[in-house]
C-alpha cells in the first residue's frame, strides 16, 4: 500500500517499567539453560532463542554477577539493579519480589541492604538497556512501521488502520501484552487517539482502550503523577489540592499556566485529547509496503526467495498505479523469536521491473558475509521501497544509446548489489587546481549520468601528459641532499630507501594553495617532472618557499619539504 487510512489516529503505549531487571533476569535464565543444555547428553532440543542482540553491552560487574546468581536464586530471592546518582548507589530498577520486601526505586542501596540482606544486586548498564528496548522496537515492526521511543523504557505504535489486520485494537493489544509477557517482560499497554494520553493511561490503567473522544473521562481519576510531568510540579500541584488529573482539567487553563507553565497546560491538553504532539518515528516511512505473514514459519531458501519474489510483483504494480519506480528497496525477515534482520539494494535508477528486484535481492543475499539465519522460521517477510522516482518514459527501441545505458545500470546495479555501492565509484572533475582535489570519487549509481556528461580537459596533442597516470592519494616523503635555489630541481632524491639521480627534468610548475580555503597560511607547491638513470619518471613537488624567495614575495618563510606525488607511465 502507498497511503494510509485519514482516519483518526489511534496510538498503542507501550511501557516496560522493570526493563533493567527484566532484561538481566532474562540473560541469567538463558545462561543456565544453555549451560544445562552443554553438560546434558540427552539433551535432544535448542533453548529458545533472546530477542535479537539481547546481552551485548553488558557491564564487566554485570557479567560477574549474572554468573554468580542462579535462577533460583533470582526466583527465590528479590533482585535489585543499582546505579550510581548524585554520589549515592540507589535503586534503579526492582522485581516485584523486591517490592514485597519493601523496596523502592531511589533507595539508597544501604538502606535495601538493611531491609533486605539477601536480595541479589546488578549494576545497571543503560547502553544494553537501550539495546534490549531498540530489539523489541525492531520487533514490533511486524505491527505497523510507524513506532517511535518513548524513553526511558517505552514505545509509540501508530496503528491507525492497522489493528484490523490483526482482528481489531483489543485482540492486538492482547498479541503484544501476551508476547512480551511470554518473554519474561513486565509490560503496561493502553490505546488511546492521542499518545500522551495513551503514555498516561499505561502507569496506571493497563490494558485500558479509550474511544476517540472519551480520553478526558478516561484519565480524569488518575493521579497527577501519570502525567510524568516531574516531581516538582506533582508536588505543588498536591500542596494546591489537586491530587488527580479531572482536579486539574476543572482549573482555567490560564490559571495553570500562570503557575506551572505553558508546557505543563499543553501536555495536560494532550492527555484529555485536546489535540496532541506528532511522535518521531524510528525509521522513515517508506513509500510503498508489501508483505506476507504465515501461519506456519518459514525456513528453507527456497519458499523464502519464492515469497519474495511474490512480493516483488506485488510491489511493482502498486508503484505502476502511480507511475514510479523504487530506487531503494528493503527486504525485512521476522523471526519468530524476535530477531529482525533487514537486507537493502540501491539502484542507479527507477526500478519496474519485478525480475530485476528479484536478481538484486539474490546477487545481495548470495553475497551476505553473514548469512540469512532463519533460526526457528520467520514468520513475517515485508518488502518496502523506501525512496521511489517517477518513471521517465524513453524510446528505447530505436535508441542505442539509452538501451546501452540501461544496460551499463543494470550491471552496476549487480556489482553493487554484492559487494557494495560504495565501492562501484565514477570520478567527477572538479573546479580546482590543487591536484588531489581536481577528481571526485562518487558512487556510481547515483551518478552515472553525471559521469557521462563530464567535461574533462583534452590532452594536446605531441605533449606529454601534465598529470601523471599514477596519483598517489597521499603524497609520500622524499629526502633530497641539495637542489637549485631558489626554485630549481634536485639533482638526487632517496625514495623509499632507494636513491635516483635526475637526468632529466621539466618544470616548475607552481601550485599555491586555495588562500580562502587555508586562512592564507597554505604553502607553495613548485612541481616537477623528473627523469632518472633508469628511465622512471616521477611527479615531484618541493612544499614551501627557500629564504630568498620567500623574501620575494612577502611571506615568512618556511621549513622546505619534498614530496613524491605520482608515476608517469
Amino acid at each position: 500500500m502507498s497511503a494510509f487510512s485519514e482516519n483518526r489516529r489511534r496510538i498503542l503505549s507501550l511501557w516496560l517499567p522493570r526493563l533493567p531487571i527484566d532484561r538481566i533476569q532474562r540473560r541469567c535464565k538463558a545462561s543456565s539453560s544453555a549451560a544445562r543444555e552443554q553438560n546434558s547428553n540427552d539433551a535432544v532440543g535448542a533453548p529458545p532463542l533472546p530477542l535479537a542482540g539481547e546481552g551485548r553491552g553488558a557491564s564487566a560487574s554485570d557479567t560477574v554477577r549474572v554468573e554468580r546468581a542462579s535462577p533460583t536464586q533470582i526466583a527465590t530471592f528479590p533482585s535489585v539493579v543499582v546505579a550510581k546518582q548524585h554520589n549515592a548507589i540507589l535503586i534503579h530498577s526492582l522485581d516485584e519480589a523486591a517490592v514485597r520486601a519493601g523496596l523502592s526505586i531511589g533507595l539508597p542501596l544501604a538502606n535495601a541492604r538493611a531491609i533486605c540482606p539477601e536480595m541479589t544486586v546488578f549494576d545497571a548498564d543503560e547502553i544494553a538497556d537501550t539495546k534490549t528496548l531498540n530489539d523489541i522496537a525492531d520487533w514490533c515492526d511486524r505491527f505497523t512501521p510507524l513506532v517511535a521511543l518513548d524513553p526511558p523504557y517505552g514505545l509509540f505504535l501508530d496503528i491507525t488502520g492497522c489493528a484490523h489486520l490483526f482482528g481489531g485494537e483489543r485482540a492486538l493489544l492482547q498479541i503484544v501484552i501476551g508476547a512480551l509477557s511470554r518473554r519474561g517482560f513486565a509490560v503496561s499497554a493502553a490505546i488511546a487517539s492521542t499518545s500522551i494520553c495513551a503514555r498516561t493511561l499505561t502507569r496506571h490503567a493497563s490494558g485500558k482502550i479509550v474511544a476517540d473522544g472519551e480520553e478526558a473521562e478516561a484519565v480524569a481519576p488518575l493521579p497527577i503523577s501519570a502525567l510524568g510531568a516531574g516531581d516538582a510540579i506533582t508536588a505543588g500541584l498536591r500542596r494546591a489540592g489537586l491530587k488527580t488529573i479531572g482536579d486539574v482539567a476543572l482549573r482555567a487553563p490560564h490559571e495553570i499556566t500562570a503557575r506551572f507553565g505553558a508546557s505543563f497546560t499543553t501536555l495536560l491538553a494532550h492527555a484529555l485529547g485536546q489535540g496532541d504532539a506528532p511522535i518521531s518515528s524510528r525509521k522513515p516511512l517508506p513509500d510503498y509496503i508489501v508483505e506476507k505473514r504465515f501461519p506456519d514459519p518459514v525456513t528453507t531458501d527456497t519458499v523464502i526467495a519464492m515469497n519474495l519474489s511474490a512480493l516483488a510483483a506485488m510491489l511493482v504494480t502498486a508503484m505502476d498505479r502511480q507511475g514510479k519506480g523504487a530506487r531503494r528497496l528493503d527486504a525485512s525477515f521476522f523471526r519468530t523469536d524476535g530477531a529482525v534482520r533487514t537486507i537493502s539494494v540501491d539502484t542507479g535508477r527507477p526500478v519496474t521491473k519485478p525480475e530485476v528486484i528479484d536478481r538484486l535481492f539474490r546477487e545481495r543475499l548470495d553475497a551476505l558475509n553473514d548469512p540469512l539465519d532463519p533460526g526457528f522460521g520467520f514468520d513475517l517477510i515485508r518488502l518496502s521501497a523506501s525512496r521511489t522516482e517517477i518513471v521517465v518514459q524513453q524510446q528505447r527501441d530505436l535508441d542505442a544509446t539509452v538501451h546501452d545505458n540501461d544496460e551499463l545500470s543494470a550491471l552496476i546495479d549487480r556489482i553493487a548489489a554484492r559487494i557494495g555501492g560504495k565501492r562501484v565509484v565514477v570520478h567527477l572533475p572538479e573546479d580546482t587546481h590543487i591536484p588531489e582535489r581536481a577528481v571526485l570519487a562518487v558512487a556510481a549509481q547515483h551518478h552515472l549520468a553525471a559521469a557521462a556528461q563530464a567535461a574533462w580537459p583534452e590532452r594536446i596533442e605531441s605533449e606529454p601528459p601534465l598529470r601523471p597516470l599514477r596519483l598517489f592519494d597521499r603524497p609520500e616523503p622524499i629526502n633530497v641532499p641539495f637542489a637549485t635555489v631558489p626554485d630549481g630541481p634536485p639533482h638526487q632524491f632517496t625514495w623509499r630507501r632507494v636513491t635516483h639521480a635526475v637526468v632529466r627534468v621539466e618544470g616548475p610548475e607552481r601550485i599555491a594553495m586555495e588562500w580562502w580555503k587555508q586562512n592564507g597560511d597554505g604553502p607553495t607547491r613548485d612541481y616537477f617532472r623528473i627523469e632518472d638513470e633508469a628511465g622512471l619518471r616521477f611527479w615531484i613537488f618541493r612544499d614551501g618557499l627557500y629564504e630568498s624567495e620567500a623574501a620575494d614575495a612577502e611571506v615568512e618563510p618556511g621549513s622546505v619539504r619534498w614530496f613524491v606525488h605520482g608515476l608517469f607511465a
